[in-house]
C-alpha cells in the first residue's frame, strides 16, 4: 500500500532521511519509534505531500505519489496529481489543527464537500456516523474551544476518516494531551485497528500502545531504519545496540 524507494530528504547540509526503503502492506499497522531528529515525522509529512523529497520515489497503492508517468519516464508530480493522490492519505496531527470557527460536525464535513464534491446531506450523514463512532455524538454542534483536548483529537480522527483514505497517519497524537485523556484517544485508534480495514502508520512515544497494536515496529535512527520487526521481537529482544539504548532510556523514563 505504501512504498518508499530510496527516498532522501535534506534540509541544506542536513540529511534527514537517507535513501530510505520501507514497504507497508495493505491493512498493516506500523509504528515508527526513535529519538527526536531521526526522521520519523518527516516520513509522515512526505506521505501527506507537506514536504518535497530530494531523491527516490514514494508510491501509494502502486501509483507514484511524488512523481507521475510521462511516456516511459517518471517526472515530478504537478499540483493536480498531488491533490488527486493526497485524498488517499489521512493524517491526524499532534495539535489537532481543527477549524476554530466550525463545529465538530462542520469540521468533518468541510473536506468531503469541497474536495470529494459530496452533497451536504451525504457529508453530514458521513460526519455524524464518524463522530458517533469516536464517541462524540452529543458534541457535534460544539466548537473546538468548548471541547477538551481528547475530544478535539477524536474530532480530528473523525475528520481524517471522513475522506475515506486508504492510509491513515498518526503523528504523536497523544503528546499534546493531558495524561487522563490519552486513553480515550488510544481507544479510538484501537477500535479503528480492530474494526476497519485500514493501513496505518503511527509515530508514537507510547511504547506500550505500539507493542499492543502494531503488526510491525520500525526503529529510526539517523535518517534510516536501524531495526524493524514484530513488537515482541523488537521490544523483547532487540538486536541493534542503538535500539536497546533507546528502549532502555524511554522505558526507564516511563
Amino acid at each position: 500500500m505504501v512504498r518508499f524507494a530510496n527516498v532522501t530528504k535534506r534540509y541544506g547540509p542536513l540529511t534527514v532521511l537517507d535513501a530510505l526503503n520501507l514497504d507497508v502492506n495493505q491493512n498493516e499497522i506500523v509504528s515508527i519509534i526513535g529519538p527526536s531528529g531521526s526522521g520519523k515525522t518527516t516520513v509522515l509529512r512526505m506521505l501527506m505531500t507537506l514536504e518535497e523529497i530530494d531523491d527516490g520515489v514514494i508510491y501509494v497503492d502502486g501509483t507514484p505519489l511524488t512523481h507521475m508517468e510521462r511516456g516511459d519516464e517518471l517526472v515530478r508530480a504537478n499540483n493536480a496529481h498531488l491533490r488527486q493522490m493526497r485524498s488517499n492519505v489521512g493524517m491526524v496531527f499532534q495539535h489537532f489543527n481543527l477549524f476554530p470557527h466550525m463545529t465538530a460536525l462542520q469540521n468533518c464535513m468541510e473536506a468531503p464537500v469541497r474536495v470529494l464534491r459530496l452533497s451536504k446531506e451525504e457529508a453530514r450523514h458521513r460526519a455524524s456516523e464518524l463522530l458517533e463512532m469516536v464517541g462524540l455524538a452529543d458534541k457535534i454542534d460544539q466548537h473546538p474551544s468548548r471541547l477538551s483536548g481528547g475530544q478535539q483529537q477524536r474530532v480530528a480522527i473523525a475528520r481524517a476518516l471522513a475522506m475515506r483514505p486508504k492510509v491513515m497517519l498518526f503523528d504523536e497524537v497523544t503528546s499534546a494531551l493531558d495524561p487522563e485523556v490519552i486513553g480515550e484517544v488510544l481507544n479510538v485508534i484501537r477500535q479503528l485497528a480492530g474494526e476497519h480495514s485500514l493501513t496505518m502508520l503511527m509515530v508514537t512515544h507510547q511504547m506500550g500502545f505500539a507493542r499492543e497494536i502494531s503488526d510491525r515496529v520500525c526503529f529510526f535512527y539517523a535518517g534510516n531504519i536501524a531495526e524493524q520487526g514484530s513488537p515482541d521481537q523488537l521490544f523483547g529482544n532487540p538486536e541493534n545496540e542503538r535500539t536497546r539504548q533507546f528502549l532502555s532510556a524511554v522505558l526507564d523514563a516511563g
